[in-house]
């Protein structure tokens, strides 16, 4: 967004009232702390879902699959000590939320989730209807 304003205070009134709507916006939102890498691959039956969440445990972790939506969801927990002296800290920790929209139906019942050495990667069949159908042609 750009804003153009030439005089001082009124400069100063639209720089206040864009920060106010951000911090509401932002407040409304509840935006997660940690963001973190995926990678979605399509085979032929499933998907395969990969998550980069070093530091996460499972019992840190949850997996919801409803209908193409997935949603990944947790808390990334970093003990930091009160009295340190931190000169540069760039190791996130807080909860973290993520949905993806997959193109098709998924098999939420057959769904497969494995977290090792902070990957996780999760196998999830498509829908029987959305899988690819095999007809056979007969000759008359």
């Amino acid at each position: 967004m750009t804003l153009y304003v030439t005089n001082p205070w009124t400069r100063r009134m639209a720089q206040r009232r864009m920060a106010q709507r951000m911090w509401e916006a932002e407040a409304e939102n509840e935006r997660p702390e940690v963001i973190f890498p995926v990678r979605v691959q399509a085979e032929e039956d499933a998907y395969v879902l990969t998550a980069l969440l070093p530091g996460v445990g499972p019992e840190d972790l949850s997996v919801q699959i409803v209908n193409e939506a997935v949603t990944l969801q947790g808390e990334l927990k970093l003990a930091r000590e009160e009295n340190a002296n931190y000169l540069l800290s760039e190791i996130p920790s807080g909860r973290f939320y993520r949905t993806l929209s997959l193109p098709e139906p998924l098999d939420a019942a057959k769904a497969e989730a494995n977290l090792e050495n902070g990957v996780l990667t999760l196998r999830i069949p498509k829908a029987e209807q959305a899988r690819p159908k095999v007809i056979k042609v007969n000759a008359r």
